[in-house]
């Protein structure tokens, strides 16, 4: 399907979608593209027509807590939820843009409920069956991708925590996998895990 890449402010796009006769929207997110290390997660949420969620916004401007709260709050209200993961083996295999694709792509599949028009943070678009609509700064403009970042977040950051407790000197519950200094010197010192994007820490060993 052809892509359409818009900025906007938040609710409107969902708002004229409605207006047009898609009445099941979902929007999409990934987080952990940056990352040296863990997967690269995407979620795709559809929330009933009209519903907006008191404090929902972009998931890297709030705190844990809060995140952790307004999760549980979306997936009660969620229509339909689901995540896409795409391991570091795979990363390092195909690319970071693509295992993104990937992880929407999964995500969007596993929705109990198909959408007939998804909403995509970014400006790439992953090949879904709907009406496509790539959305610049989408987790600031578009409440639906807000509510799959929340979601997609929370669930990385879990995982991240799980791998923590197998390596702890990597420092994973603080610093999620990125590149923090104590991070890098842990790599240096301990070497790489199986769950490091080796094409991401060439520079490191």
């Amino acid at each position: 399907m052809p892509k359409r890449v818009i900025k906007t402010a938040p609710n409107d796009i969902e708002t004229a979608l409605y207006s047009q006769g898609f009445s099941v929207v979902a929007g999409v997110d990934e987080v952990g593209r940056g990352p040296l290390c863990g997967p690269v997660m995407a979620c795709a949420v559809i929330l009933p027509e009209g519903l907006i969620i008191e404090g929902v916004n972009d998931s890297k401007k709030m705190t844990e807590a809060r995140r952790e709260k307004l999760a549980e709050e979306i997936k009660q209200a969620a229509i339909s939820y689901a995540f896409g993961i795409v391991e570091a083996e795979e990363i390092d295999r195909i690319n970071i843009l693509q295992a993104t694709l990937k992880a929407m792509e999964i995500a969007v599949g596993g929705l109990k409920t198909a959408p007939q028009a998804v909403l995509v943070d970014g400006i790439s678009a992953p090949k879904i069956d709907a009406k496509t609509i790539c959305v610049k700064k989408g987790d600031s403009a578009s409440h639906l991708i807000a509510a799959a970042s929340i979601l997609a977040k929370v669930a990385r950051d879990n995982i991240m925590q799980t791998l923590h407790n197998e390596f702890p000197f990597y420092e994973w519950q603080n610093n999620k996998g990125y590149g923090t200094a104590a991070h890098i010197a842990a790599i240096k010192e301990h070497g790489l895990s199986p769950h490091h994007r080796r094409s991401f820490c060439k520079g490191f060993l």
